[in-house]
């Protein structure tokens, strides 16, 4: 006769089978003297045992387990029970049909790590907490202002409760509403309990990748995770843009709102993230060691920021900002590069590109393929750039009028003494096309406009008068806090702003690097634009104290004679310079609206482009990679929706579009190539050149 557990496995899932190393062996017969290395007891004659008497006895004994039961002649001296006895009555819930243990989905019990790993896990993970305990016992004996005002966002919050407080009907309208949404997914989860297939009650965003793993959508606890947070998620974000409340407190809270959604997501969680639960058994919990040792790292490091480049992926100058040139023209201020002609014939006009002071300019001079200085160079331009340098205590002074007068102005006359040509095309890209604006204004106040023949400004902003989410950073109490800040310092620090714009994208910049590399225990992946992205520069102390009142909170740019350089006051309006102003649709930092309505300031012929993607995406879009696509419509009459209604969508890249303009507006004219320091300005350091390679 078989062995009971070769016909229903419930003796052996009683005797803990489940907690064996291995799993059982229907077809082999169990040992003599134990079940899976379960020792059994030894078995006395009935009439041997001490007896267990009264009502409670008997029914303690009905439960005891009968571990008496054994195969005929399996061992002397033990009676054998009949063969209709050793079926014991089931309990009702394992009469439920489904799958066996073997056919279950619960993951088997994997391997110990090996142990040389373990110890190597262990040891650095010792090392990065004294290293982390040392930066944190620092910073707290020596602590730094905030660039920030912390009180305001809890002022803000008691105001929009007061506010809420005295509508009450809003109040009971969001409660009903939430009501019928939930008792809604509470239905759909029962359906799907049920073996149906419901419709979700909602889904994520379009480009939201926290829940690209199938489990978030197969599993119904994780998918019950998911659509009850994004639930709970859109309920606060719609309370919030509802409630009547002042503007300024609702962009404070819709901030603060936003903040704590994203740090909320299951996604973030090692108990809630599938992903992760699989890698923890999968690697026996060294992907958790790893990713703790990997967060006391970058505790260590002091910054506060999330390690998102390895030091040996790029090299400047050999893998990435490769563009042969050199160094022709250096002050306190800049370093203009030449690059290197590619074609025999190249326009007349040289082109100064202009990038933005955050970061570094080779932003546009990645990797060969994604270059758009380079594809600059290819197209016949005699390129220039400016390359800013890393500010230290001695640039506190500097103001934004210098970047205007020593810095583009200075630039594009060194443009026309290494090339004898009496203008340029200026091209430039967000704060760089600000900067930009101002110097055309300049030069045109000053009787120099014919300098520039023709200037394009791409995700850059002239009027700053609906900043939204920024409009958070330009509250006079944290102007104040940030002034502190700056005057202890005199410069603001790379890693600061870059936590300021990360917490704009706080779930592409933040989070999605907390679950790579903390839960799952991930080294940092090579990638060019992240590389450059957490290569910060620092800005100068009186440069962000004018452009964060004058521009940002009391936006005079656009006003006349709002904004002086040098004692020369601006007006937009005067400049007839031929102007390209491209936008991008998805850009987070320049909302492409916003960049539309400075198209109405300048008094020249103005062109709109509008290119797919987000800021630094859109900007980096070259012809062979084919894809965002971008929007063209000459009628710029109306509001910006009514250009979109109005634009043609076409596929691929603008940059061949804008091409098309610049030779249009400013002409096509060819010259022979002209050679790195063929000038007057001879050839210096080889590109990239010295300013981009410091860091502080």
């Amino acid at each position: 006769m078989a062995h009971p557990c070769a016909k229903t496995h419930n003796d052996c899932a009683y005797l803990g089978i489940v907690l064996a190393k291995t799993p059982c062996d229907r077809a082999s017969p169990h040992p003599e003297s134990s079940r899976h290395g379960l020792r059994r007891r030894q078995l006395r004659p009935r009439h041997a045992r001490p007896s267990v008497s009264g009502r409670r006895g008997r029914r303690r004994r009905r439960a005891l387990p009968r571990l008496d039961r054994a195969e005929p002649g399996s061992r002397a001296g033990v009676p054998v029970r009949g063969a209709a006895r050793l079926r014991r009555r089931r309990h009702p819930a394992r009469r439920l049909k489904g799958p066996s243990m073997a056919e279950s989905r619960v993951p088997p019990i994997p391997a110990m790590p090996d142990p040389l790993v373990v110890a190597e896990a262990l040891t650095d993970l010792m090392t990065h907490t004294a290293a982390a305990v040392r930066t944190t016992l620092a910073q707290a004996a020596s602590p730094q202002p905030l660039p920030y005002d912390p009180a305001t966002l809890g002022k803000a919050i008691i105001a929009f409760n007061t506010a809420v407080m005295t509508q009450p009907m809003a109040l009971f309208e969001a409660q009903a509403k939430t009501w019928t949404d939930w008792t809604a997914l509470w239905r759909t989860m029962g359906e799907r309990a049920m073996g149906g297939s419901p419709e979700p009650v909602i889904a994520p965003a379009k480009g939201d990748r926290r829940f690209s793993d199938p489990a978030w959508t197969e599993e119904p606890v994780y998918d019950w995770l998911k659509q009850s947070y994004l639930l709970a998620a859109r309920q606060l974000q719609d309370f919030v843009a509802t409630a009547p409340v002042d503007e300024t407190v609702r962009a404070q809270v819709d901030f603060a709102s936003r903040q704590m959604i994203n740090a909320l997501s299951p996604a973030n969680f090692p108990g809630t993230n599938p992903q992760v639960v699989r890698r923890t058994i999968e690697s026996g919990g060294i992907s958790l060691m790893t990713g703790l040792s990997n967060l006391l790292e970058d505790v260590g490091k002091g910054q506060g920021l999330i390690s998102r480049r390895a030091p040996n992926d790029f090299e400047l100058g050999v893998n990435i900002a490769a563009t042969p040139g050199a160094v022709i023209f250096k002050t306190e201020l800049f370093e203009l590069i030449q690059y290197a002609p590619t074609t025999q014939k190249v326009y007349r006009r040289p082109l100064l590109f202009v990038p933005p002071l955050v970061n570094k300019y080779y932003l546009f001079d990645l990797t060969p393929k994604s270059s758009y200085l380079k594809w600059l160079v290819d197209e016949g331009h005699t390129v220039f750039v400016i390359s800013w340098a890393n500010p230290d205590e001695r640039h506190a002074g500097v103001g934004l009028d210098a970047y205007v007068k020593d810095g583009v102005v200075a630039a594009l006359d060194a443009v026309q003494q290494a090339t004898g040509e009496p203008d340029a095309d200026l091209v430039s890209y967000c704060l760089g096309g600000t900067l930009s604006a101002m110097a055309l204004a300049y030069l045109t106040q000053t009787g120099r406009a014919d300098r520039v023949a023709s200037a394009t400004l791409i995700a850059a902003l002239v009027d700053f008068g609906d900043m939204g989410e920024w409009s958070v950073f330009t509250n006079e109490a944290d102007l104040k806090a940030f002034d502190r800040y700056l005057d202890q310092k005199g410069y603001v620090e790379a890693h600061d702003l870059t936590k300021l714009f990360s917490t704009v994208r706080a779930n592409d910049l933040i989070w999605s690097s907390v679950v790579n590399h903390y839960l799952l225990g991930d080294d940092v992946r090579a990638s060019d634009l992240l590389w450059w992205f957490d290569d910060g520069a620092r800005i100068p102390a009186q440069t962000l104290k004018d452009y964060g009142r004058q521009v940002l909170q009391q936006n005079r740019l656009k006003d006349k004679g709002g904004v002086t350089v040098d004692g020369v006051a601006l007006d937009l309006s005067r400049i007839q310079t031929p102007v390209m102003v491209v936008a991008l649709k998805d850009d987070h930092v320049s909302a492409w609206k916003r960049t539309y309505a400075g198209r109405d300031y300048f008094g020249g012929p103005t062109r709109f482009l509008l290119g797919g993607s987000g800021h630094n995406a859109g900007m980096i879009n070259p012809p062979a990679a084919n894809k965002h696509g971008y929007w063209v419509n000459d009628d710029l009459s109306g509001d910006a929706d009514a250009w979109l209604a109005g634009a043609e969508q076409k596929p691929g890249s603008w940059w061949p579009e804008w091409q098309g303009w610049l030779d249009a507006a400013a002409g096509a004219d060819k010259v022979p190539a002209r050679h790195v320091g063929s000038g007057d300005l001879p050839a210096g350091e080889a590109a990239p050149g010295a300013y981009v390679r410091v860091r502080h």
